[in-house]
């Protein structure tokens, strides 16, 4: 999305007139806060849509306050910003803004989409019993990585070496990082570690993974990576390195291959959770949601254009092959 497209929507949602405000008083304003700019427009209209569907109409009856970091390292100082503006609830687009948010508030609700496992990154006491002042949605990444890591190997030759590309602003980093080291000594995987947390970052890395003659790359699940979709997997493609990627809109972009959750299960549901907050219930009472739906997309394209033949059983068990 371009950056004047996202500034339309700050433009629309984010700012919202102190004048309005104290002409409705009474409006409870939700705070969303995501944690890499550009911000996904379907996710925010996911979740305007759940709120309608239960008679919250934005500028009607709720307001929508929505903030999107460029760095990971903005995020505390916007959940701040909305703790100092009485939000009704946060609504907090990933695990790096659901730690700022836990940081800055006990008293405001927060509704959570957090990649990785939440009791593990300290955010609720459990998934049935959050506790607290946050509960949300969760895809477990880690074993979605797992899962992307073999479906890889699968393509790649036997002996390459898997170059695996991290954010290493992402908190998640490190947790991920450790697992995926552990699966690979397990079965003898040679891997190494490519950094960006800048988009010139990326050339470095690609330039890397040749000297170190990677025959295969996975792309680690980033908000600030989905962003750049169409960039990593054109690198990946000049680079002539087999890659998965963490979802559809990787593929769709001219990626190999991308595994992750089915689109519209997040948002509707966090929608739903803030509805519920709003109507007088407590995140502690609502148990953290698990994704259940996740696919497998193949570009045909692609591959034929890396000189890869993609095995049958993968062709059949992908839920979309784009020709």
């Amino acid at each position: 999305m371009r950056r004047r497209d996202f500034i339309g929507i700050v433009g629309s949602a984010a700012i919202w007139p102190l004048t309005a405000h104290a002409q409705q008083a009474a409006m409870p304003v939700i705070g969303f806060l995501a944690s890499a700019a550009p911000f996904d427009p379907d996710n925010l209209n996911d979740f305007r849509k759940a709120l309608s569907d239960a008679g919250y109409v934005e500028g009607g009856n709720v307001a929508i306050e929505v903030r999107a970091a460029e760095r990971y390292d903005q995020l505390p100082a916007m959940a701040a910003e909305m703790v100092r503006r009485r939000i009704a609830v946060i609504v907090a687009a990933a695990l790096p803004a659901a730690l700022a948010a836990k940081a800055a508030t006990t008293a405001i609700p927060i509704v959570f989409f957090a990649g990785d496992d939440p009791v593990r990154a300290g955010l609720v006491a459990g998934l049935d019993h959050p506790g607290g002042n946050l509960t949300g949605v969760t895809n477990l990444q880690v074993p979605l990585l797992l899962k992307r890591f073999g479906l890889l190997r699968e393509l790649a030759p036997a002996d390459a070496v898997v170059a695996v590309l991290f954010n290493p602003e992402n908190p998640n980093t490190e947790r991920r990082l450790a697992d995926l080291n552990e699966a690979a000594r397990s079965i003898g995987q040679r891997m190494i570690v490519l950094n960006a947390s800048r988009e010139e970052d990326f050339e470095k890395a690609f330039a890397t993974a040749g000297q170190q003659h990677a025959g295969a790359l996975l792309i680690s699940d980033d908000l600030f990576f989905a962003s750049h979709a169409e960039r990593l997997a054109a690198l990946a493609t000049s680079h002539r390195l087999p890659a998965i990627y963490a979802g559809r809109h990787y593929p769709a972009a001219g990626g190999l291959i991308g595994y992750g959750a089915v689109r519209g299960q997040v948002y509707p549901q966090i929608g739903a959770y803030v509805v519920r907050i709003l109507k007088g219930e407590k995140p502690a009472d609502l148990p953290v949601v698990q994704a259940s739906k996740f696919e497998l997309v193949i570009n045909l394209k692609t591959a034929r254009t890396l000189g890869l033949t993609v095995p049958d059983h993968l062709l059949a068990l992908a839920d979309e092959v784009i020709e």
